[in-house]
């Protein structure tokens, strides 16, 4: 059965492009990167690609990760800079035995190489935004930052049974320059082993990774767990974890699909929005925080 996931609302234009690919008889790569880029190239969504809000020098610094599942091959953009679609470069480092993680100038060097489109990320709202903090915090008027982290993430199974899954960000507004979290670390931000399934994650990328979610949700349907008790499992596990170490309440989410198909998705947080499509059509659907 073809089907793609992808997480937030900011997914579904994207979601509903790679749906059509799908139904066309392309390949879930094609399915998930298409998907992918035009979350990327929309400056609406101040967390992914054109338009990302700032780190704290002012520049917008772009992670991408992508794993075939069929190959268990990934590829990875860390830290770069002026991408527009990070996530083709990392799907094109993907199938490297070495050098599939590449890094800053590197990762820039590589996507000019290929000819991949590059600009100036940065959007004249997101600068504005930048600005009006840097004052806030230089006058001492305390921390208001915009703690949003939305990776959009995205997974597909194509008519042939192939599993794909990649991902996007910018990352933390204001977060210090060089600082990465979990979107472009496999095991982490993404796993894909097309035998038994994919998931990927978005949150707190220092938590998430701690938790090594979407490595452990994929496990968990190794073990027959269906993915929504994988995703619930997971989100669980490392809330409880938060828990007994008196750390409150975490903000990370999960979405998963197995090697049939089904989907699944959990989070800590009190609402989220992710998107699947199947048999031709999408919808957007809500998890909830649930400790049962």
């Amino acid at each position: 059965m073809t089907g793609i996931i992808g997480t937030w609302e900011m997914s579904a234009q994207g979601v509903e492009k790679g749906m059509a690919l799908l139904s066309g008889g392309a390949s879930a790569g094609d399915a998930v990167e298409t998907a992918i880029r035009d979350v990327e190239e929309n400056p609406a969504f101040s967390s992914v690609g054109y338009g990302g809000l700032p780190a704290m020098d002012g520049q917008v610094y772009l992670d991408a990760g992508w794993m075939d599942g069929n190959s268990l091959r990934c590829g990875a953009v860390v830290s770069a800079r002026g991408i527009l679609h990070p996530v083709s470069l990392a799907r094109g480092l993907c199938g490297r035995e070495t050098n599939w993680m590449l890094a800053g100038e590197g990762a820039e060097a590589e996507a000019r190489q290929r000819g991949l489109a590059m600009r100036d990320m940065r959007t004249p709202e997101a600068v504005e935004k930048w600005k009006e903090t840097l004052h806030r915090q230089c006058a001492g008027m305390g921390d208001r930052v915009y703690r949003g982290h939305d990776t959009v993430c995205v997974i597909a199974r194509d008519a042939k049974g192939r599993m794909v899954v990649g991902t996007s960000t910018s990352g933390l507004f204001m977060k210090q320059p060089g600082r990465v979290g979990d979107t472009p670390v496999v095991g982490s931000g993404f796993y894909c082993d097309a035998s038994v399934g994919a998931a990927a994650a978005t949150g707190l990328g220092e938590d998430i990774m701690r938790g090594v979610l979407s490595f452990a949700c994929v496990q968990y349907m190794r073990s027959g767990l269906s993915p929504m008790e994988a995703c619930r499992s997971v989100i669980r596990t490392l809330q409880e974890t938060k828990d007994r170490l008196g750390e409150g309440q975490g903000s990370f989410s999960v979405i998963a699909m197995d090697a049939q198909g089904c989907f699944g998705a959990a989070t800590s947080e009190t609402d989220f929005p992710y998107v699947i499509g199947q048999n031709g059509s999408i919808q957007v659907c809500h998890a909830a925080w649930d400790r049962q």
